[in-house]
C-alpha cells in the first residue's frame, strides 16, 4: 500500500511539476501516467474520465487525481495523488510572487514564457485532434463536437448551458 501510494504521489508530483500553461497542457502528461507509465486507466476509460472531468467544476489535474488515487487506493491515494499534484506548484507560485518584481523587466525571463505559451498550444492542439479523431467513431458524436464548437465560437453560448443542454440530449439520442 505504501509503494502504491508513493507511486501515486510522484506521478502527481510529476504533472503538477510540468503542468505550464493551464489545464488542456497538463492533459498529456497525465494520459502518460495514468495509462502508458502505470496502466491505471485503460485509454478509452481515460477519455471517458476526460469529459466526466471536464463536465465538473474546478481544476482538471485535482479532478485527475482524486478520481486515479480513489480508483487505485482509495482515500488515502486520493489524498497522496492530491498532495504531489498541488505542491510544487504551491511552492512555486510563492516563490515567483515572492520574486515577482525583479524578473518581470528580464527579457529573457519573458522570451522563455512566450516561448512556453506557444508550446502549449501546440500541446492543446494534439488533445483536441486526438478527441476530433475519435468523434468520428459515431456521426453522433461529430454533431456535438461540432456543434459544442459552433455554440463558443461563433455564438459566445454560456459553457454552462452547453454541458447542460448536450448531457440532457446525450440522455435522450444516445442508447
Amino acid at each position: 500500500m505504501i509503494s502504491t501510494l508513493l507511486d501515486l504521489f510522484l506521478s502527481f508530483l510529476k504533472v503538477g511539476s510540468f503542468s505550464f500553461g493551464g489545464a488542456y497542457s497538463l492533459i498529456p502528461l497525465i494520459e502518460s501516467e495514468v495509462v502508458i507509465n502505470h496502466q491505471w486507466m485503460t485509454n478509452e476509460e481515460f477519455l471517458k474520465i476526460l469529459g466526466i472531468v471536464e463536465a465538473i467544476p474546478g481544476a482538471i489535474s485535482i479532478k485527475f487525481a482524486t478520481y486515479t488515487g480513489y480508483k487505485v487506493a482509495g482515500i488515502p491515494g486520493a489524498l497522496a495523488a492530491n498532495l504531489g499534484n498541488l505542491i510544487t506548484p504551491a511552492i512555486l507560485i510563492l516563490t515567483v510572487f515572492y520574486f515577482y518584481q525583479k524578473f518581470e523587466n528580464n527579457v529573457y525571463f519573458m522570451r522563455a514564457f512566450n516561448a512556453i505559451k506557444y508550446a502549449v498550444i501546440g500541446m492543446i492542439i494534439a488533445v483536441m485532434a486526438k478527441y476530433f479523431i475519435n468523434a468520428f467513431a459515431d456521426y453522433k458524436n461529430l454533431i456535438f463536437v461540432l456543434g459544442g464548437f459552433a455554440l463558443v465560437y461563433f455564438a459566445k453560448s454560456n459553457p454552462f448551458l452547453i454541458i447542460s443542454g448536450t448531457a440532457i440530449l446525450g440522455m435522450i439520442i444516445y442508447k
